[in-house]
């Protein structure tokens, strides 16, 4: 359903660049990874009623939810299938059914952020620079989406429990390096 990638096409022409500037640091990833594996843990155990038991079955309305959800993942440190997966649970997906649709949306979502930053940065590319560019996007794509589909078809049959807290150790690792002056974020950041 086309309806839900119009969300994060809108959001993402008129927020991208405030995100980038201001989001894009290391303290807010690492509390963005804690908060998420919280909400994460929260859905995995609360009860869902399932009105959608498969991807055929889901309504216009859903599909615009689950598209709300996944403009979640435009925040750096914010897993956007895991935001569509957990947005799709508690809008009443089954869980195959959410997984199938994060799936499916993932292809326009990657291939549409791909070609935005492709064109908002033309100017830094040469004619030459061209096919080395296709080539590790192809490269990248086919990667990306067989992760993908590696991971989703694994949520769809496990708990998301272990994933969970995976993002809170490492939030929590990442927060302690800054508050105990283990690494510099601020310089890393910026470097």
């Amino acid at each position: 359903m086309p309806i839900a990638f119009l969300p994060a096409v809108v959001l993402g022409v008129l927020v991208a660049d405030d995100i980038h500037e201001y989001l894009f640091n290391p303290i807010t990833v690492a509390v963005v990874l804690v908060v998420g594996g919280i909400i994460m843990l929260w859905a995995e155990q609360r009860s869902h009623v399932i009105s959608v038991e498969h991807v055929d079955d889901m309504r216009w309305s859903h599909a615009l939810k689950v598209g709300f959800v996944q403009c979640l993942a435009m925040i750096p440190g914010t897993s956007r299938s895991g935001s569509t997966i957990i947005g799709g649970l508690l809008f009443g997906l089954s869980r195959k059914a959410a997984t199938e649709f994060s799936f499916f949306l993932a292809m326009p979502t990657m291939v549409g952020a791909a070609v935005y930053s492709g064109y908002k940065y033309r100017d830094l590319f040469q004619p030459n620079d061209l096919p080395v560019f296709a080539l590790g996007f192809v490269t990248a794509f086919i990667f990306a989406m067989i992760a993908v589909r590696g991971l989703l078809k694994f949520i769809a049959n496990h708990s998301y429990a272990a994933f969970a807290w995976y993002r809170i150790a490492f939030g929590l690792l990442i927060l302690a390096t800054w508050l105990f002056g283990w690494v510099n974020w601020t310089a890393a950041a910026a470097a």
